[in-house]
């Protein structure tokens, strides 16, 4: 993983199971065992798709940099269809309860997404590769 997508994924991944520690004693609280697996299964389910997610972006637009939007967006499709089998798969399941299922996994996809948009903004990206010369400080103007 490049070392600008590290401190993205940590800083995103970190929040995101708090989110879910915190959704798991509230759904056992409310929902007893039912609840606890409801939230277990959704909490570790955002954290996978999204953190191999990122992974994915990372390793298949680090040659060609020109390829990142389409590759988010093909991942993020992905993504989204990911979810949609997992969810049609378990839609009468009586293992846990649903209700916490899909509002364990809402929030700690808001919080995800909340986390990775800080970080992008904190990150101190170079979107153009200064040249050697002007970034040592040097003047960029032809002398006589």
């Amino acid at each position: 993983m490049p070392s600008a997508d590290a401190p993205l994924v940590r800083g995103a991944a970190i929040p995101t199971a708090v989110a879910g520690v915190a959704a798991v004693a509230a759904a056992t609280a409310i929902a007893g065992a039912k609840g606890l697996y409801g939230a277990l299964f959704a909490a570790l389910l955002v954290l996978a798709f999204f953190s191999f997610g990122q992974i994915a972006i990372g390793r298949l637009s680090r040659n060609n940099p020109q390829m990142m939007l389409p590759v988010a967006m093909v991942v993020y499709m992905t993504q989204l269809l990911a979810v949609g089998i997992v969810l049609a798969l378990f839609k009468g399941t009586t293992l846990f309860d649903t209700k916490v299922f899909g509002f364990t996994v809402l929030g700690c996809t808001a919080v995800w997404t909340a986390f990775m948009v800080r970080g992008g903004m904190k990150a101190k990206i170079f979107y153009v590769v200064p040249e050697p010369a002007a970034a040592a400080g040097a003047s960029t103007e032809r002398q006589p």
